[in-house]
């Protein structure tokens, strides 16, 4: 059993709630959750056409979310960030010193076998056990 797990969620996927019971199965009694949003902002020249303050809207919204998915779960907090998806999940899982890193993944497709998915770069490159549970579609 873990005391400190870290749960990255995409707001923007369907795996949330599956990770966080399992995560919930997995603490131990007066461990922490922490649901981690990574935001990615537009990188390249995207981000040259995009206004800082649609930029910050798109982070706010996120938080918002994050927030209302996490708001009423007990033993379980959200945290969002910014930065690079797989190194960040990485970091933080260092810097809050967790003990496990339940995280979804999907089907790989042709991209993942060139570059790698996020949940192979955790798994890799995690300081922690890190659990991965797969979308079954």
């Amino acid at each position: 059993m873990y005391k400190k797990i870290i749960v990255p969620m995409a707001l923007d996927h369907g795996l949330g709630e599956a990770t966080l019971n399992v995560a919930r199965v997995l603490l131990s009694k007066g461990g922490t959750i922490t649901a981690l949003h990574v935001h990615e902002a537009p990188q390249g020249s995207a981000s040259a056409y995009l206004d800082k303050t649609v930029v910050q809207e798109a982070f706010d919204r996120a938080k918002a979310t994050l927030d209302a998915r996490v708001a009423g779960m007990s033993g379980v907090t959200g945290m969002i960030v910014k930065g690079h998806s797989g190194r960040s999940i990485i970091d933080v899982a260092s810097q809050e010193e967790a003990d496990c890193i339940v995280i979804g993944s999907h089907k790989p497709g042709m991209i993942d076998y060139f570059l790698g998915s996020t949940a192979a770069r955790v798994v890799r490159h995690a300081p922690c056990a890190v659990h991965v549970l797969r979308n079954p579609t």
